[in-house]
């Protein structure tokens, strides 16, 4: 969506909006919120909703519409749209300069401080503050940006990467203030004309209220918290009223004189005549038209196919779901608010791109690999219901997360399919555990310690991105080398979310999981919490290192079981002797390639924090993600550019 801007209105709109930021900044302005707003004390009133005010800025480009100010929050356009009182034909016109716009939020909190963690792409050019101040228009402020990425270094971002910034909201105790029951809080930056009664009058509220909710005036740029009444507030429903055309102005009188008038009107009546026969021919051929279109929709439908899908691409619209049945209902009305963020294909589309899901194209499990345009995708075919994996895959927006490109459901056969980038290397367990004589694509090669140092980085950033910076958290439960995907350069994505779960220390009897991965106390007790994401990708890390399986079907023993009993309890105050042992278990190709055993050892350290038997002693992802990059220390050679992969006779020549 973001796109560069070369003419010269909108760099002088750009340049005319950030005129006052530097004449009022908002780190002065602000110096109570700068980092962030406090939690309340009764932290059971969060996550609650809430809602942000914001103006349209043409100077940006993620400004420009409404779908790209839903691209900017994280929400659909359809909703933005709802609570800004837009038609469905206004919301798909470009906006006007300072529209206001009444965006819904879901207000957590995290760290003592309440937001809504907005997911925002690295570009050129910039920084927490410009971001903040420009894109997010004061929503948030650089320094509680900085306290919510603390991976992220703020003088180097890099070009790609998913910055989480901190929209400021906050919740209520109860919903209702003087008796008035009151839909949630708007987060509202203060512009240079606005005082405490002119923001309550154009929210319909006292002035008085906003002080005791907010304290004393604080200032230009500065967040203030109203209470929404009504949706859409008065200042929103002026501004689309004042929008509207003004009526055409009258045409003066004609003069005419007194026997000229007959004529006149006599003219006029034949006109009307005319005008009353073309409406009434109009009328008629449109419902013609209506009819033969209704009657084509029933073929269409007897056949199987659903045109409407075809024609409707990305974005939404009515009929889109063609020839659906109405046991689908349900699921299309829970995930109506999204379709403006995928593609809907139909089911003929997919066969054919699939070769009829033919055994050939299959991946793994009930993934398969379709061509549609000359593109490659994954399309993964499971039963009804896709409700779940929809509704936590429309939250995340990472880049070490496969990306969900579109979807279809089948009425007919009960059948959800989504459609997935294609992850072109495949799988991490098949580069670690493939023999080289299994007769697979590039068997006998192994990835280098390099790349698995990398992978394991990717792999921390994801899982530290879903379990921090999404909410509620949310945890993928199913963490594993085969739901580890590689792309052309070797970096990570985290695949599957089919059983991934919102929800922090939820307990459940129904339990999943493969052998191996599966945490002790979600083993025993149902125990479902992001630590049990922790666990399973400290097993990652002893297949990374070992480059064995994390379960043994001979032996009949997990691999973290027998690293634990190998080399965790292993006493020894001699250096050299753990290094041995480490030697002695790791995987022989990284032996051959000498690669930096205390890089290795450091990796091991952080497998070995991530699998405590106790919860609550494993590491944060945060924590894991930082003790994973000391182990660069120790490997000056690593790069994001290198070797990717050796192959056996390279591994046996060193």
């Amino acid at each position: 969506m973001r796109s560069e801007t070369g003419s010269a209105p909108p760099l002088l709109l750009l340049l005319l909006f950030l005129l006052p930021l530097f004449l009022f900044p908002p780190s002065a302005a602000q110096p109570d919120l700068s980092d962030g707003v406090r939690c309340l004390a009764n932290r059971s009133v969060y996550p609650c909703q809430a809602y942000a005010f914001y103006r349209a800025n043409l100077a940006v480009p993620l400004s420009a519409d409404l779908a790209s100010v839903g691209d900017l929050f994280g929400t659909s356009r359809a909703l933005i749209a709802r609570t800004t009182n837009l038609t469905v034909a206004r919301s798909v016109l470009p906006l006007r300069q300072d529209q206001p716009l009444l965006v819904p939020i879901t207000c957590g909190c995290d760290r003592n401080r309440s937001y809504y963690p907005a997911a925002y792409e690295i570009i050129a050019g910039n920084t927490f503050y410009l971001v903040s101040t420009v894109e997010y228009a004061n929503l948030t402020a650089y320094p509680a940006v900085e306290l919510v990425n603390p991976t992220l270094v703020p003088e180097d971002l890099a070009i790609g990467v998913i910055a989480t910034f901190p929209i400021f909201c906050q919740c209520l105790p109860n919903n209702t203030i003087g008796g008035r029951r009151v839909l949630g809080l708007v987060s509202y930056v203060l512009q240079p004309s606005d005082t405490y009664a002119s923001v309550a009058s154009s929210f319909g509220v006292e002035a008085e209220t906003l002080t005791t909710i907010n304290g004393p005036f604080n200032g230009t740029y500065s967040v203030v918290f109203v209470p929404l009444l009504q949706i859409p507030p008065p200042v929103i429903r002026d501004s689309v009223v004042s929008e509207a055309p003004a009526s055409p102005p009258t045409a003066p009188t004609p003069v005419v004189e007194r026997n000229e008038n007959r004529g006149v009107i006599a003219g006029l009546a034949a006109a009307l005549a005319v005008v009353v026969v073309l409406c009434a021919l109009l009328l008629l051929l449109l419902a013609w038209c209506r009819r033969r279109w209704n009657r084509k929709g029933e073929a269409v439908g007897k056949n199987g196919r659903q045109s409407s899908l075809e024609r409707s691409g990305k974005g939404g619209g009515e009929g889109r779901f063609g020839s659906i049945s109405s046991a689908d209902d349900k699921l299309i009305a829970d995930i109506s608010e999204w379709l403006d963020k995928y593609k809907v294909f139909d089911v003929a589309t997919l066969r054919e791109a699939t070769g009829g899901f033919d055994r050939s194209q299959l991946i793994q499990g009930s993934v398969y690999k379709g061509t549609i345009d000359g593109e490659l995708f994954a399309v993964k075919k499971m039963k009804w219901n896709a409700y779940d994996e929809l509704k936590i895959l429309q939250k995340v927006n990472h880049s070490n997360l496969v990306k969900l490109e579109g979807f279809c459901i089948d009425g007919k056969e009960g059948t959800t399919y989504l459609v997935y980038e294609y992850v072109v290397n495949g799988s991490l367990d098949t580069w670690l555990h493939s023999p080289a004589d299994a007769g697979v694509s590039d068997g006998g090669r192994r990835l280098d310690w390099r790349s698995r140092l990398r992978i394991a980085l990717d792999v921390a950033n994801g899982l530290q991105y879903i379990h921090e910076h999404t909410w509620p958290r949310v945890v993928h439960k199913d963490i594993k080398s085969s739901n580890v995907l590689l792309d052309a350069s070797f970096h990570a994505k985290i695949a599957n979310f089919g059983l991934a779960r919102t929800g922090l220390n939820a307990v459940t009897t129904h339990i999943v999981g493969t052998q191996g991965y599966v945490a002790p106390e979600y083993l025993a007790d149902g125990i479902v919490s992001i630590k049990m994401d922790v666990f399973a990708f400290g097993v990652v890390l002893l297949e990374l290192v070992s480059g064995r399986p994390a379960f043994d079907e001979r032996t009949g023993e997990a691999l973290w079981s027998e690293a634990e009993r190998l080399l965790f309890r292993r006493v020894t105050i001699d250096k050299a002797e753990a290094e041995a042992l480490l030697l002695e278990w790791m995987d022989t190709a990284l032996v051959q390639q000498s690669c930096p055993v205390e890089s290795v050892m450091s990796v091991i350290q952080v497998a070995r924090a991530c699998l405590h038997r106790d919860p609550a002693k494993r590491p944060t992802m945060v924590e894991a993600t930082y003790l994973l990059s000391k182990a660069d220390e120790h490997f000056s050679d690593y790069s994001g550019d290198g070797l990717a992969v050796v192959g056996d006779s390279e591994v046996a020549a060193r």
